[in-house]
C-alpha cells in the first residue's frame, strides 16, 4: 500500500511538471522583427528573424558563400511593396515576395522571389526568381551582434535597404515612381471645387516645376486661407525662388504679422530667417 502511495506521488508530481512545462513561455533564439518603411505613396513592410553572433564566425562559416541563404532565422524572410518599385532597372510589381541572398567576400546576390517559403537552399527555385542583382560588400568598423535590416536615405521616392550583420554590410538601392501619380493627382483635383492649392504649390516648388504655376496657386491658397501665416511663409520662399526679393521679403514679414497673431514663435523666427538671407 505504501508503495503504490509513493507510486502514485510521483505520478502527480510529474504530471505537474508536465502541466509547468507545457505553460512555459520563453524568448525565441532569433527574435522575429517586422518593420513597415513609409516609401513613396505606401509602404514597404519586412519580416524577417535575427540571428545573434554569439561568437560565431558568420560570414564563410555559418553563413557560407556561395549559397542562398534565407537572409535570416527561422521563417522566410518576406518583403512586401505597396507601389510599384524599382530595383537596379528592373520594375517590381506592388506586392509580397521573398527576400533571399548569396553571400560572398566582396559582393553578395540579391534575389528577389515569387517563393515566401524558402528556409533552406533545397527548398530554393531558381525559375521563381523576379530579379537578381549583385552589391558590393561594406566592412563595418565594428561588430553589430544581431542581424538587422535597415531602411535608410529614405526620400520620397528612394530609399536604400541595408542588412548588416558582424562586420558586414550591403545596400540596396530601391526607386519607385511617383512623379506622374501626383500629377494626376493634382490635375484631377484642379477641376473640383475645393481645390487643393497649397499642396499643388508646395509640390510644384519642391520638385523643380513651374514656379510661376506654384505662385499662381499659393495666391490662390491665400484667398482661400487668408490668416495662413505658413501659406505665406511658403509664397515668400518661392517668391525668393524667382529672384523677387523685395515681394519676398514684404510676403514673409505678413506671415510674421500673421504667426504672431496665432502666438506662433516657429513660424516668426522661420520669417526672420528667410528675410535676413535675402538682405
Amino acid at each position: 500500500m505504501k508503495k503504490i502511495m509513493i507510486l502514485s506521488g510521483i505520478v502527480l508530481f510529474c504530471m505537474n511538471l508536465s502541466g509547468l512545462a507545457q505553460q512555459l513561455t520563453t524568448p525565441p533564439p532569433s527574435p522575429p522583427q517586422y518593420v513597415k518603411q513609409n516609401f513613396g505613396l505606401s509602404s514597404i513592410e519586412l519580416s524577417y528573424s535575427r540571428p545573434g553572433v554569439k561568437g560565431r564566425k558568420i560570414f564563410g562559416d555559418l553563413v557560407p558563400y556561395g549559397k542562398v541563404w534565407r537572409t535570416g532565422a527561422n521563417d522566410a524572410t518576406t518583403i512586401s511593396f505597396g507601389d510599384d518599385v524599382i530595383i537596379d532597372g528592373k520594375k517590381i510589381p506592388a506586392g509580397k515576395y521573398g527576400l533571399l541572398t548569396i553571400p560572398g567576400e566582396t559582393e553578395w546576390t540579391i534575389i528577389i522571389s515569387r517563393q515566401l517559403d524558402v528556409t533552406n537552399p533545397a527548398a530554393y527555385k531558381q525559375d521563381q526568381d523576379l530579379i537578381r542583382t549583385n552589391v558590393k560588400t561594406i566592412e563595418l568598423p565594428f561588430s553589430l551582434e544581431n542581424f538587422s535590416i535597415l531602411f535608410n536615405n529614405v526620400t520620397s521616392n528612394t530609399c536604400d535597404l541595408d542588412l548588416l550583420w558582424d562586420k558586414t554590410m550591403v545596400s540596396i538601392p530601391i526607386k519607385t515612381e511617383i512623379d506622374a501619380k501626383i500629377m494626376e493627382q493634382i490635375d484631377n483635383a484642379m477641376n473640383k471645387d475645393n481645390r487643393p492649392y497649397f499642396g499643388a504649390a508646395m509640390y510644384y516648388m519642391e520638385n523643380g516645376k513651374d514656379l510661376n504655376k506654384s505662385l499662381e496657386w499659393f495666391n490662390k491658397a491665400t484667398e482661400q486661407n487668408p490668416k495662413g501665416f505658413f501659406i505665406y511663409y511658403q509664397k515668400a520662399r518661392c517668391l525668393a525662388k524667382l529672384g523677387k526679393k523685395q515681394d519676398a521679403i514684404a510676403t514673409a514679414q505678413k506671415s510674421i504679422e500673421l504667426a504672431k497673431e496665432a502666438n506662433n514663435s516657429d513660424y516668426v523666427s522661420l520669417n526672420e530667417k528667410l528675410i535676413a538671407s535675402l538682405k
